[in-house]
């Protein structure tokens, strides 16, 4: 069942466009539906999130596949399903636990938020999510998009979930140059979708959107126009306009900062610091690092950074250039690999090499440096 804009008037105009007349948005979107929802069912990929999906799994997918690659994602998601299989389990979650799952998946905040709002789910709601767009937008980590997701994947409420795949495809279809980056036309984009989604499988066309917009129109390079459901009803595939939609502002040059990175153990254990708790990488484990771009060549300019004593620094080698991209900051970082004799020096948490894999967190950032010891 369609929106209450009728399908047949949809169809009617659509047959207009054929012939080379102008068709209303809502006519567009309206006729977009089954065509949508049948090439979904036919095409959509086998996802572990997919398989018979609570809305625990829905929930859990839909926080890691934001602004993350699905191949990325696959992997944290059976890891995380595994280790914390219900809301119950995630709201009794250490914290270097959750940490660990998340390490590497980037956005740590959404882990965080993940944990808080099973907490409140265990306290307000008997551990379950609300069948409640509404109340599903009052949990941490969850506006518009992850709750229209949740509601229409899990529990079949008809609304829409505009993500950046979405709002590329309507963009294109109804060849708007509105700047998709604002959140009037986010909201009218919504209003559209809304009006005209199918409503006894609301999921299905959202998720059609979101596969259309990652397989098909897709963000950069040319879209596979003749791959396409909607491809006749499309103004930027008819009016060749796909290299000029959608309209988005250019980003700002990400902040450059410079840093030297020490990887310092004694053969056995490696120092570790643990970041505060609040900004970037909050809570995590990294490798002692400072400001600026050191040259360091000798053990003795080793001792002489770390103040330890003359002959503690055994050998010292150079690991090389490394590069992290942040959303708005770019780390460039130069990193040394220093063995010391005996004890490490105290400033800092002595971690077992064995214990980096299994219990303490580090962000991919320091990947490069964190293969040195293996």
């Amino acid at each position: 069942m369609f929106s209450v804009f009728s399908l047949e008037k949809a169809l009617a105009e659509a047959s207009l466009w054929e012939e080379g007349e102008e068709l209303s948005e809502k006519a567009r979107l309206c006729a977009v539906g089954q065509p949508l929802v049948s090439w979904f069912e036919q095409h959509a990929r086998d996802l572990p999130w997919r398989k018979e999906p609570s809305p625990y799994q829905v929930w859990v997918s839909e926080i890691m596949l934001q602004q993350t690659r699905v191949e990325a994602v696959k992997p944290y998601y059976q890891r995380w399903m595994k280790t914390l299989p219900t809301i119950e389990a995630l709201a009794q979650a250490e914290d270097d636990v959750l940490m660990k799952l998340w390490e590497g998946l980037g956005y740590y905040r959404r882990a965080r938020n993940l944990k808080a709002a099973a907490q409140k789910l265990c306290q307000d709601y008997e551990g379950r999510l609300p069948r409640s767009y509404e109340k599903l937008k009052t949990l941490p980590g969850i506006g518009e998009y992850t709750a229209g997701a949740v509601a229409s994947l899990a529990f079949g409420i008809p609304v829409p979930a505009v993500d950046g795949n979405a709002m590329r495809v309507v963009s294109r279809l109804l060849g708007s140059y509105e700047d998709v980056s604002l959140e009037k036309t986010k909201k009218r984009f919504a209003g559209l979708l809304k009006e005209a989604m199918d409503k006894e499988k609301p999921g299905a066309f959202n998720q059609g959107l979101f596969e259309v917009g990652a397989m098909v129109c897709i963000p950069r390079g040319k879209p596979r126009c003749e791959e396409c459901p909607l491809a006749s009803l499309c103004v930027a595939k008819k009016k060749g306009l796909w290299d000029e939609l959608p309209v988005k502002p250019q980003k700002k040059p990400r902040r450059i900062e410079e840093k030297t990175v020490l990887v310092i153990s004694n053969g056995r254990e490696v120092a570790l610091h643990k970041r505060s708790d609040q900004g970037l990488l909050a809570s995590l484990y990294e490798f002692p690092n400072w400001e600026g771009q050191m040259l360091m060549e000798t053990p003795g300019e080793a001792e002489e950074m770390l103040g330890l004593q003359p002959g503690r620094v055994c050998a010292i080698w150079p690991l090389g250039e490394a590069r992290h991209v942040f959303s708005h900051v770019e780390w460039h970082m130069v990193g040394y690999r220093i063995e010391v004799i005996d004890k490490l020096p105290e400033t800092w948490i002595c971690a077992d090499f064995r214990d980096l894999e299994e219990k303490y967190p580090i962000p991919s950032a320091f990947l490069a440096y964190k293969k040195a010891l293996f």
